[in-house]
């Protein structure tokens, strides 16, 4: 999935996503809020365990609140 050309900002260091190469929940690293194409909020981040690109889509509530 490309997402577009747009400023990431640092997210809370919380954020817990699905690995799908670990297929477990984790907490991400490195971990910043983008937009994808359609404009939706997304938190982005690696798996602490295999590095793998982990993505997690959220509410516009919780970007905008």
């Amino acid at each position: 999935m490309a997402l577009p050309e747009t400023t990431p900002t640092q997210a809370p260091a919380e954020v817990e996503g699905y690995c799908v190469k670990c297929k477990a929940t984790r907490k991400m690293t490195e971990v910043q809020i983008v937009s994808t194409k359609n404009g939706k909020p997304a938190a982005k981040g690696k798996c602490p365990v295999c590095g793998t690109t982990m993505m997690k889509f959220l509410s516009s509530k919780t970007t905008t609140g």
